[in-house]
């Protein structure tokens, strides 16, 4: 059987995921965890945890496939509204910020329509205020630095990978209605 993904080392620092069957391929920091379902991929970005202090709880960046028409989700605020050309494509940006309890939420969203399919890229930065921690004074401010330099490494990462997004045609497989069952 031909694997419908692989992913190839390129360098130390860079990787590239390609999906015969979602019918794309990115390049990405190699540092970042990949999980795979039928119809996404989801990387985990790692945050240091005994170098540095820093409060943030979820770094991630997925790619939905999707039939149907893109939409964004609807929200109240928009910080950032774009639209990105890479290639011969365009793909439409949002980006969302806000804070509720003492937990920062960042999203920024990306999407991509393909003849009847959307391909929909999500990154997610969720961190924890300093002071709901417990942090104070310098300490605060140390950790809300470091928070917004890993969350800020990351979103640019994740832009940079959404600039090597490229559709790929895996081989054809057989048509059913020819296939006779064998005996």
């Amino acid at each position: 059987p031909v694997p419908t993904s692989q992913t190839v080392t390129i360098s130390n620092n860079l990787s590239e995921y390609k999906n015969d069957e979602l019918g794309f391929s990115v390049k990405y920091p190699t540092s970042w965890e990949k999980g795979e379902s039928v119809s996404n991929v989801t990387f985990i970005i790692p945050t240091p945890t005994d170098k540095e202090k820093n409060t943030v709880r979820n770094l991630q960046a997925k790619i939905d496939v999707i039939s149907g028409k893109c939409s964004f989700p609807p929200v109240t605020t928009i910080k950032e509204r774009d639209t990105v050309k890479v290639g011969d494509q365009s793909f439409n940006m949002i980006s969302i910020a806000n804070t509720i309890q003492g937990t920062n939420y960042f999203n920024r969203m990306y999407s991509l329509q393909k003849d009847s399919i959307c391909y929909f890229f999500t990154f997610t930065a969720i961190t924890a205020s300093p002071g709901s921690k417990g942090y104070t004074g310098t300490n605060a401010q140390k950790v809300g630095a470091t928070n917004k330099t890993l969350v800020d490494t990351a979103d640019t990462q994740f832009k940079d990978m959404i600039k090597t997004f490229k559709f790929v045609v895996g081989p054809a497989g057989q048509d059913e209605t020819k296939a006779s069952p064998k005996k």
